[in-house]
């Protein structure tokens, strides 16, 4: 009677929903930036959720419930996040903290006539960010589309979703 009663509060545990402070640190992991050094915790964390609340409607298709609705107050996900679904994120993340440096890039280049501007490493390191913002929307556009075509099945095998294509969506 234990075994079943074990069981019954296992399939009953409820994992909390990913907070916003877990992908902020999993966006961190994957940059490198001395300037979050340099400002003060509540500068960076302003400027983490004005980043994060960029990138999160870039998620076309998410397969969670209410996925745009986030919770500002507690600073969470309406779910819980698998680590595909924080990738994705992650890499739109990126592609706007790199929009970010780009509008300072381009703050500088206003200081100065377009002329110089081009002969400085300013304008050559605009062009190398525009390139890598390109090649982290195409990895998040091309991680959305494998996520959208496998599922786990109930052994947790990895699936195409192919034959699910007519099917009504099973939101987790």
């Amino acid at each position: 009677m234990t075994e079943n009663v074990d069981d019954i509060d296992k399939d009953m545990e409820v994992t909390p929903p990913t907070s916003f402070q877990e992908m902020y640190e999993f966006f961190l992991a994957g940059i490198t930036d001395d300037m979050f050094m340099e400002l003060t915790k509540e500068d960076t964390e302003q400027l983490l959720e004005e980043i994060l609340i960029a990138a999160v409607p870039k998620f076309e298709f998410p397969h969670w419930q209410h996925p745009f609705h986030l919770d500002y107050e507690n600073k969470c996900f309406s779910t819980h996040l698998t680590v595909e679904e924080m990738t994705i994120i992650r890499y739109y993340m990126i592609a706007e903290w790199i929009s970010y440096q780009l509008a300072t890039v381009d703050l500088i280049r206003q200081k100065y006539s377009s002329s110089d501007f081009s002969f400085t490493s300013q304008a050559n390191h605009m062009k190398v960010l525009i390139t890598m913002k390109q090649e982290y929307e195409q990895k998040a556009f091309h991680a959305q589309r494998v996520y959208s075509r496998r599922y786990e099945d109930k052994k947790g095998n990895i699936r195409s979703s192919f034959g699910m294509i007519m099917e009504p969506v099973k939101w987790h």
